[in-house]
C-alpha cells in the first residue's frame, strides 16, 4: 500500500492514495490553516469508521441479513499534551433493515473490533482504548 501527501500551502495539504484518489486535509486558521478540508486526525477517525462499517455491512450480507443502511457515530477523546494521541474512541453503529437479527448484528460489531478492522485492532494495540455498540432501526426497505 502506498499514499503521497504535498504540502499545498500554510497548512493544507493534498493526500493521493495509492489507488488514485486525493483528499484536501488542512488546519484551522490558528494553525495557519484556511479550513478548506478535514484535519489529519480526523481524517484517521474517518478511516477507522470506514473499515469498521465496511466490516459490519459485509459480516451482515454475508449472513443474509437484510441490511439497508449501516452508519457510524464516532466519538473520540485525546491527550491534552503533546502529542495529542487518541486516548478513548467509541464507535456507535446504527445499523438499518428489516427483520435484522440482534444476535447477528451484535456478531458483526464484535467480529470488526476483534477480528477483521484492521485499523480498530492497530489503534487498540497502541492503547487507544475503543469502545462499541450499536443500534438496530428498523426500516421498510432494505
Amino acid at each position: 500500500m502506498q499514499a503521497t501527501v504535498k504540502w499545498v500551502d500554510g497548512a493544507q495539504f493534498l493526500g493521493e492514495s495509492g489507488s488514485g484518489h486525493s483528499v484536501v486535509m488542512d488546519g484551522p486558521e490558528d494553525h495557519g490553516g484556511r479550513n478548506t478540508g478535514v484535519r489529519p486526525m480526523e481524517m484517521l477517525l474517518l478511516g477507522l469508521g470506514g473499515c469498521s462499517t465496511f466490516d459490519v455491512v459485509s459480516i451482515l450480507k454475508k449472513t443474509r441479513q437484510a441490511v439497508g443502511d449501516c452508519r457510524v457515530e464516532i466519538t473520540a477523546e485525546r491527550a491534552d499534551a503533546v502529542p495529542a494521541v487518541f486516548t478513548k474512541i467509541h464507535l456507535h453503529f446504527l445499523v438499518a433493515g428489516t427483520d435484522l437479527k440482534e444476535k447477528q448484528v451484535a456478531r458483526a460489531v464484535e467480529l470488526s473490533a476483534t477480528k477483521y478492522c484492521s485499523a480498530s485492532i492497530m489503534l487498540e494495540g497502541a492503547g487507544v482504548e475503543i469502545t462499541h455498540d450499536y443500534e438496530i432501526v428498523e426500516s421498510a426497505e432494505a
